[in-house]
C-alpha cells in the first residue's frame, strides 16, 4: 500500500486531519514571531497539556559569623505552578474552489490569515484577559493591577517621567523590567519624547535589534489586539510569564455549515451551503500563565474629563 503523501490528496479529500507538519511549525513560527508576547515572554518545552514550573522566589542567604561559630544555614524557596494549554480555534470561510488545491499548496495560502487569527487572540486574551482561557489573574494587566502598579497616564505631563516611573514601579520590588508592549500608533510620540538632558528617549531598531525606549526592548502588539482603552503600555520582567505550545495544529472543514459570527451585508449569518462555499476551522493549543505580579506594570489611559 503507497504511503500518504498530503502533496498528492486533493482538500475536498482531505476534509479532517493533522496540518501537515513542515506546514504546522511554519505556522507556529509565525505566531510566535507576531506575538507581542510571545516575543518577550519565556517559552516552555511542552510534551502534555499541562507541566508544572518550578521557579526559585527566593536565593539560599548568607550570614556573618565569627570565628568557631556555629554557620546558619538557610535553604532557597521554591514555587511550584501548573502551566496549562488551552485549546484555540479558527474559523475562516473558503471560496470551494480552494479544495481543488494539495493539502501543502492550501495551507501555505491560508497561513497568514491563520497565523495572525491566532496571534491576535492569544495576545488579546494573555495582555488583557479579552475572552481568555486562563485564569483571571493570568493577563499582564491584572497582574500590574493585583500588584498596585497600574497608574493613569497624564496627558498634561511629559511622557519620559511617566514612563520613568511606571518602570520604577516594578524596580521598587528589586525586579528588573527588560521590555514594553505597547502598540505601533505610541511610536509618534515616543519619537518626540525627550529625556531630561534634551536626548531622544526612543532609539528606531536597526532590524537586528528592536526598538527601545529608555534602552528596553519595545514589543509592538497588532492594532486588533492591543486595547488602547485599557493600556497605553505594559512594562516587566517577562521572564515572569510563560507560554507553552505542546503540539501542532488540526483542521476540518465543513461545506454546510451556517456561520453565525460572520454576518453578510444583510446582516444575516451566512450559510455556506447556499453560497457554495466551506469554512476551514484550525486548532492548536497554548499554554500562558504570570508567575510574578510584582513583576509587571501598566501605564493606562488618561481619564481626566
Amino acid at each position: 500500500m503507497p504511503t500518504f503523501n498530503p502533496a498528492n490528496v486533493l482538500m475536498a479529500d482531505a476534509l479532517t486531519g493533522s496540518v501537515p507538519v513542515e506546514t504546522s511549525v511554519q505556522m507556529i513560527g509565525d505566531v510566535v514571531q507576531n506575538s507581542a508576547v510571545m516575543q518577550l515572554a519565556q517559552f516552555e518545552e511542552m510534551s502534555t497539556l499541562e507541566k508544572e514550573i518550578t521557579y526559585l522566589a527566593e536565593g539560599p542567604g548568607a550570614y556573618w559569623v565569627g570565628e568557631a561559630e556555629r554557620i546558619e544555614t538557610s535553604k532557597p524557596t521554591w514555587v511550584t505552578a501548573k502551566l496549562v494549554a488551552k485549546k484555540l480555534a479558527v474559523i475562516l470561510p473558503v471560496s470551494n474552489e480552494f479544495l481543488a488545491y494539495n493539502v501543502p499548496q492550501f495551507f501555505q495560502m491560508m497561513r497568514p490569515k491563520i497565523a495572525e487569527a491566532f496571534y491576535t487572540k492569544f495576545d488579546q486574551a494573555t495582555l488583557f484577559g479579552t475572552n481568555s482561557p486562563y485564569a483571571a489573574e493570568h493577563s499582564i494587566l491584572a497582574a500590574a493591577t493585583t500588584a498596585g502598579n497600574a497608574v493613569a497616564a497624564d496627558d498634561a505631563e511629559a511622557l519620559y517621567g511617566q514612563l520613568n516611573g511606571l518602570l520604577g514601579l516594578i524596580e521598587d520590588n528589586e525586579i528588573d523590567p527588560d521590555g514594553i508592549v505597547t502598540v505601533r500608533s505610541m511610536k509618534q510620540k515616543f519619537r518626540g519624547e525627550l529625556d531630561n538632558t534634551g536626548r531622544p528617549i526612543y532609539v528606531k531598531g536597526d532590524g537586528t535589534a528592536p526598538d527601545d525606549i529608555l534602552g528596553l526592548p519595545i514589543s509592538y502588539a497588532s492594532g486588533k489586539s492591543f486595547d488602547k482603552t485599557k493600556a497605553v503600555a505594559l512594562a516587566g520582567d517577562w521572564d515572569m510569564a510563560r507560554f507553552g505550545i505542546p503540539q501542532g495544529m488540526t483542521y476540518k472543514i465543513s461545506e454546510d455549515a451556517t456561520l453565525t459570527t460572520i454576518v453578510d451585508e444583510n446582516d444575516v449569518a451566512i450559510n455556506l451551503f447556499e453560497r457554495d462555499m466551506s469554512a476551514l476551522r484550525v486548532t492548536m493549543y497554548v499554554a500562558f500563565m504570570v508567575l510574578q505580579d510584582e513583576a509587571f506594570a501598566a501605564l493606562t489611559p488618561d481619564v481626566t474629563p
